[in-house]
């Protein structure tokens, strides 16, 4: 270091140094780095010392950024972020929701119910108990809604997404679990409903004959325990709910077999907390056991079921239209051989119902077994039941045979044809 004047750190520099770089054949080497940084010191000298040097550097970058990185955005920048919710982490994807008569609901993605060909066996849909039955299936996305409506009056509010995912094969999760019921509450209809349109409408009817008519989209924002779907009556009770476009008719079925068929134009639409209007006049004792709603000009099959085990089906045709709040027309004569009417349905030739009794017993039949007949008769025998038994119940399978393939009877849920 004295003999060269070196500093500390080139004097380390020279030491670190193989030996064989410091022999002449490393010479020129050791001479052309320093030619290069005495080069690259004089640039940046340079560069620091001139702003417009600096600038064509930086567009000669990033030029050739341009060039490397030849894609198309794939962020976008927004002013703002707006809130996440978890649904917004939820994929979209096509349900299969499956509801028994015992009150079990499951979804099931639709991809598991492989494409089959017409007239095949189909696929298990639920894996249900002998007395259990499927009672309604649907298909939906998983941002979908559902709608639970209670014999109380009220109604639930469930997000597809938010019913337990299970097999084919299992059971489900009883309604009742999922849902803060009231209690001596019990979910009467579910309706599931893609979008709360204001050109549709729920429509209501109770045991004492209260017709009610409410925009969809005034049921939009229900809180988790349940809103007021209708104000009833003392010891009134909300029996049928439908979602319809305003323009069908209705029809009400009572105990002592009387139907009365009225156009939904007579109804008016009223709040969502409201009462609603008379649909039917009932005499004392009477009341409504079944509503349904069908096309002004559709060719439907109505079917009543007595408590006796009789039942009878009829041509939509044969029922009138008349006025509201009217006493109706014989749809089944009600005597003591065949007991008071306890089904009211709207059937095809291609459904299975299910009649049980008070006892516990199930009997499945296909509707062909019951033949249509003219409106006022007492029927034909459909089930037979003991002194001390008597028929309480019949409902519709959602399920032909308890299988079926996804293109074979479940009801796809979309704005155009949630009615």
């Amino acid at each position: 270091m004295q003999q060269f004047e070196l500093s500390e750190i080139q004097t380390n520099a020279i030491l670190d140094m193989r030996l064989q770089r410091l022999t002449a054949l490393e010479r020129e080497k050791l001479m052309q780095e320093y030619r290069d940084v005495t080069e690259r010191i004089a640039h940046l000298r340079s560069v620091l010392g001139s702003e417009d040097l600096v600038r064509d550097i930086i567009r000669t970058e990033l030029g050739e950024i341009k060039v490397q990185y030849l894609e198309k955005r794939r962020t976008e920048i927004i002013p703002h972020a707006e809130d996440m919710t978890i649904e917004d982490l939820i994929a979209q994807e096509d349900m299969i929701i499956t509801i028994s008569n015992a009150g079990y609901i499951k979804r099931t993605p639709a991809t598991l119910y492989r494409s089959q060909r017409r007239g095949g066996r189909g696929s298990a849909g639920m894996d249900i108990r002998e007395e259990d039955f499927v009672s309604s299936l649907f298909v939906g996305s998983t941002h979908d809604y559902l709608l639970f409506f209670t014999d109380g009056g009220k109604v639930y509010w469930l997000k597809v997404h938010q019913l337990p995912e299970a097999g084919r094969n299992t059971k489900g999760r009883a309604i009742v679990n999922l849902l803060t019921l009231s209690e001596d509450e019990h979910v009467t209809t579910v309706l599931p409903v893609s979008k709360f349109r204001d050109d549709l409408y729920v429509v209501m009817g109770t045991k004492m004959g209260v017709v009610k008519k409410t925009e969809l989209s005034a049921y939009s924002h229900p809180r988790s325990g349940g809103i007021i779907a209708i104000n009833l009556d003392e010891g009134d009770k909300l029996i049928a709910t439908e979602i319809t476009d305003g323009h069908r008719h209705l029809m009400l079925g009572t105990k002592s077999g009387l139907v009365i068929r009225f156009k939904e134009e007579d109804v008016r639409s009223v709040g969502r907390s409201a009462r609603g209007v008379r649909g039917i006049s009932l005499v004392k004792g009477d009341e409504v056991i079944g509503m349904q709603t069908l096309e002004p000009d559709a060719k439907a099959t109505i079917l009543t079921v007595t408590e006796n085990g009789f039942g009878k089906r009829s041509s939509s045709d044969h029922y009138r239209t008349q006025g509201r709040a009217g006493k109706g027309v014989i749809s089944v004569k009600t005597t003591e051989r065949n007991g008071n009417a306890v089904s009211f349905l709207q059937v095809s030739e291609d459904d299975e119902i299910m009649i049980m009794t008070a006892e516990g017993k199930v009997l499945r039949c296909p509707i062909t077994n019951v033949r249509e007949i003219g409106r006022n008769t007492q029927g034909v025998k459909l089930m037979g039941t003991q002194d001390n038994d008597r028929v309480v119940g019949v409902a519709k399978l959602a399920e032909s045979s308890g299988q079926r393939d996804t293109g074979n009877g479940a009801t796809r849920v979309t704005p155009e044809d949630t009615p």
